[in-house]
């Protein structure tokens, strides 16, 4: 916890200024709040035995300053409320940088076992409680503290009796707030797990919703998401079950502190120990006093539930890529393509059996290699570990002689270009989606790059060109239109190596040879692997690899491998 704290604190750092200031006015605004009843007890003593002219006079001036007072007030709300909130936006914009960079950093295996949803919430919801926290934590924190300090020195002057009976139920007061704030906080902390979980249900079916409506399962969709609902509402009702006790004590206890005083104050006023103004006075003061009292406990509520915000954040940042650059790691630069795996095994931290052994392949620059072979074979795992988005378990790959562990992440990728079964195109429109290879492409660029993809002329056929906007993960596009977009994205980066993760095996014919023809074109002297179920898209590859489960099986060309009549044939005829 007090690692947690001290990097809580460290988001104050920037605004120390407007922090500062923030608490000034707060000290201000809750020190004009204890004037009030003092001026109420200087009238009733004092004005009240004066001659008419006089008193109105003293009630004038007094009447003025205290309009002053109430625009300095006035002044310091206003800047807690505008700058000081503002600050607390700017901490939240900070965090939500900061853990949405973090999540940049993570590699493919942390992606694998998260919910997107669960993600979404620690992003949005979590952040707005914590900066709540940070922004009037503090704050009713000073503001408690003056007013409940100023006005017990003042009540401990008006009258001793008073006070001590004033005092006679605070312990209790605070016991019971500090039961029912920890029962809040197990029950604020399980609010937080299910609405993540609902997040993740609402995300999983609003990314699928085509196919909710294709097998018309609305009714299945709407009892799944009923039981995250039903496990939210439980939490909610727990948390406010806790709340409704603690908000309905802490009244209670406030009105019976008023009501010993009022019993007290009466007894004492008979027996002339206390005077009437100082009764009155003292009145005023106790809500003065049990105000921030309040306030005090409910800054323990809010920072139960700021606080668990914080913690799932921490866990996330706390999370160390497990894929990143080595201390002395250097830049990948003039890459020729040349490709060696040595000795490579590789398994999934989940999974017992490794899903790779002991590969050995040599692929020289320029070299065009297809990987065949049956589903869970380890074909997009193999290309998978080229640009390291997981790292081997056993043995090394090595680029132009060089580790790919031993250079940058950033350069390693930037000479790989992956072309993708599932396309993923980003919300906007064309031009933004292939510019997307090469940020700093001009215009022109870009062009060029969608007509070697075969994709300027179906885009110019859009009704605002390539600033047609192209929906959600390009929704309003064609499997092939959408692949030949992908494609231009890699033809605009201009990698000297390629991957082709079944690139084709969704489109229908007349997209899969448009396709083809694009990819082939971007082949062209680039180190290629392809990972292909149509055997018969990749009959002039340099070389075919079959791997299977033992490892790489066979090895050769199209024609060399059907001479062999083994694994390859076999396949190549059962697809055929």
């Amino acid at each position: 916890m007090k690692k947690n704290l001290k990097k809580m604190a460290g988001y104050y750092r920037p605004y120390l200024g407007i922090f500062m200031l923030d608490m000034f006015f707060a000290f201000l605004a809750s020190l004009i709040s204890l004037v009030v009843p003092l001026v109420v007890r200087y009238i009733t003593q004092n004005i009240l035995n004066m001659d008419s002219e006089a008193a109105v006079r003293k009630i004038t001036v007094i009447g003025c300053i205290l309009i002053i007072l109430v625009l300095i007030q006035f002044a310091s709300n206003f800047f807690i409320s505008n700058i000081g909130h503002v600050m607390g936006a700017k901490m939240e914009y900070n965090m939500r940088a900061e853990i949405f960079d973090h999540y940049q950093k993570l590699s493919f295996s942390f992606f694998d076992d998260q919910k997107v949803g669960q993600l979404m919430s620690r992003i949005t919801s979590d952040l707005f409680d914590i900066t709540e926290l940070l922004h009037h934590g503090p704050e009713n924190l000073a503001i408690s503290f003056i007013k409940i300090i100023g006005a017990f020195i003042i009540l401990l002057n008006i009258s001793g009796y008073l006070t001590m009976a004033a005092f006679i139920l605070l312990p209790f007061m605070f016991i019971y707030a500090f039961i029912m704030n920890s029962r809040m906080k197990r029950a604020f902390r399980e609010n937080r797990v299910q609405i993540a979980e609902i997040n993740t249900q609402i995300e999983d079916n609003l990314s699928g919703i085509r196919v909710v409506k294709s097998f018309t399962n609305e009714d299945i969709e709407n009892e799944k998401f009923k039981v995250g609902n039903d496990g939210f509402l439980k939490a909610k009702k727990q948390s406010y079950l806790y709340m409704g006790f603690y908000h309905s004590g802490m009244t209670a206890f406030t009105m019976l502190i008023n009501v010993v005083v009022i019993m007290i104050g009466g007894i004492l006023m008979t027996k002339g120990k206390v005077m009437v103004a100082d009764f009155v006075t003292f009145l005023l003061y106790i809500n003065v006093f049990t105000d921030p009292i309040r306030t005090l406990i409910d800054f323990a509520e809010q920072f139960q539930n700021g606080y668990s915000g914080f913690e799932r954040f921490m866990e996330i940042l706390s999370i160390e890529p497990d894929i990143k650059d080595s201390p002395d790691a250097i830049e990948l630069k003039d890459v020729k393509g040349d490709i060696l795996f040595d000795d490579v095994s590789f398994k999934y931290n989940d999974t017992a059996h490794r899903v790779l052994r002991h590969i050995d392949l040599h692929v020289e620059a320029g070299q065009y290699v297809a990987l065949v072979g049956s589903s869970g074979g380890g074909k997009t795992t193999l290309c998978s570990l080229i640009p390291r988005f997981y790292d081997v378990t056993k043995g090394s790959i090595r680029i132009d002689g060089k580790d790919i562990r031993d250079v940058t992440l950033k350069s390693l990728r930037q000479n790989i270009g992956i072309v993708q079964q599932d396309v993923y195109l980003f919300a906007g429109n064309v031009f933004d989606n292939i510019r997307y290879g090469k940020p700093t492409a001009t215009r022109e660029e870009v062009i060029e790059a969608a007509k070697l993809a075969n994709a300027h002329d179906f885009i110019m056929e859009l009704p605002n060109g390539y600033e047609t906007d192209i929906g959600q993960r390009g929704i309003k596009l064609s499997g092939g239109q959408k692949q030949r977009l992908s494609i231009a994205r890699v033809f605009l980066k201009n990698p000297p190596i390629l991957i082709f993760d079944e690139a084709t095996s969704a489109l229908d014919n007349e997209s899969e040879n448009i396709v083809k023809e694009s990819l082939e074109r971007l082949a062209h002297n680039r180190t290629t692997f392809v990972i292909a179920h149509r055997l018969s898209t990749i009959k002039n590859a340099q070389r075919i690899l079959v791997l299977t489960e033992n490892g790489i099986e066979e090895t050769g060309t199209h024609d060399e491998l059907m001479a062999k009549n083994g694994i390859y044939a076999q396949l190549y005829k059962w697809t055929k």
